[in-house]
């Protein structure tokens, strides 16, 4: 989709008349106003945007933009916005959706979106919970939480989104987290810009069912040294005093001190998110504290044909050899009677 320029917003123009019935403190009002703010530097009309979603907390996002949207069933947003984005393809297309929504019941949705490479926007809300319907746990569950449907601990093992979305031949993937609404904003339109599938894991917190999940991490005290955001082109850098690194050692991701060993930025790994082969990024998408640092910012962005592009070429490539191009062709082919 070309950029139009001329159309300057703010994030209040993207804001509807709706109450926003988030419970206070949920990551995801942070979420709303970082989308916000992100489709005020896409140059795009009001018009061309449509938020579809599915079932849960999230699922509500909808109701609280001022663009067209679509509230689905469970587990269906990547289905409905599949066929929104195929037959309007100027429209930009944003999927909301939970965990739970998109890796449960949704799973087989998801990752056929992803692998068709349709020009669709999805960000999953990764909560770890389910949120709406009161505490169940959910595929992304770390092993052993105990909640209302693992009295005990869950004994399944979790998916990794990141692992899930690369394995899928995913052409684009980020993780961001809630209450960094500045490094979220810029990941939005990055992913808004890519041609292709863009998934984005956002790492939310659920106050109520699942509160701090995320801050082993994702504190204030200890995000500088346990995430890494990552940036095109730079190296792997990260500490309170960027006085940490990563390198490859054989076929491992190793965390290194600058200083240490003979260890200076010229050692580090840079980062390369439009590398087509994903190992590397496949080994930064599943890092995990206390080995490493959790992987923020954009992992993955490699160029691909994508699905509504070639449905929309085979479409026509058709029409040019068929002596019926269109509706009204057909409805005028054949025995035609005029009734006066």
């Amino acid at each position: 989709m070309a950029e139009l320029k001329n159309f300057q917003y703010t994030p209040k123009d993207f804001k509807s008349d709706q109450e926003v019935r988030w419970c206070p403190g949920c990551g995801d009002h942070a979420v709303l106003n970082a989308v916000q703010k992100a489709l005020t530097e896409l140059g795009i009309p009001k018009e061309k945007f449509a938020f579809i979603s599915g079932i849960g907390c999230s699922s509500r996002f909808p109701y609280y933009m001022d663009t067209y949207g679509f509230h689905g069933i469970h587990g269906r947003a990547a289905a409905i916005a599949t066929g929104v984005k195929t037959a309007n393809p100027e429209l930009s297309v944003w999927d909301i959706t939970g965990d739970g929504d998109a890796l449960a019941i949704g799973g087989n949705h998801f990752i056929h979106a992803i692998r068709r490479n349709i020009d669709i926007n999805i960000l999953l809300f990764n909560n770890e919970i389910y949120g709406l319907t009161k505490g169940q746990y959910s595929p992304t569950s770390e092993k052993g939480l105990m909640t209302k449907t693992s009295p005990f601990g869950t004994v399944e093992e979790p998916f990794s989104v990141g692992e899930l979305v690369i394995g899928a031949k995913g052409k684009f993937f980020a993780r961001t987290i809630d209450a960094n609404v500045a490094l979220s904003t810029q990941i939005y339109v990055e992913a808004a810009k890519h041609k292709g599938t863009s998934v984005v894991e956002v790492l939310q917190n659920c106050v109520i069912f699942n509160d701090g999940i995320h801050d082993k991490v994702a504190g204030r005290e200890v995000r500088d040294d346990r995430t890494i955001i990552l940036k095109h082109g730079q190296p792997m850098i990260f500490g309170k005093e960027n006085e940490k690194g990563l390198v490859l050692d054989g076929l491992k991701l190793k965390v290194v001190k600058l200083g240490e060993n003979g260890i200076s930025g010229k050692n580090l790994l840079v980062h390369d998110a439009q590398e087509a082969n994903p190992g590397i990024q496949y080994m930064l998408a599943n890092m995990r504290y206390p080995d490493y640092p959790v992987a923020l910012g954009v992992i993955r962005s490699v160029e691909g044909k994508t699905y509504d592009t070639d449905v929309e070429e085979q479409i026509m490539g058709i029409q040019k050899g068929a002596k019926i191009k269109c509706m009204d062709d057909l409805l005028n082919s054949g025995s035609v009677w005029k009734v006066e």
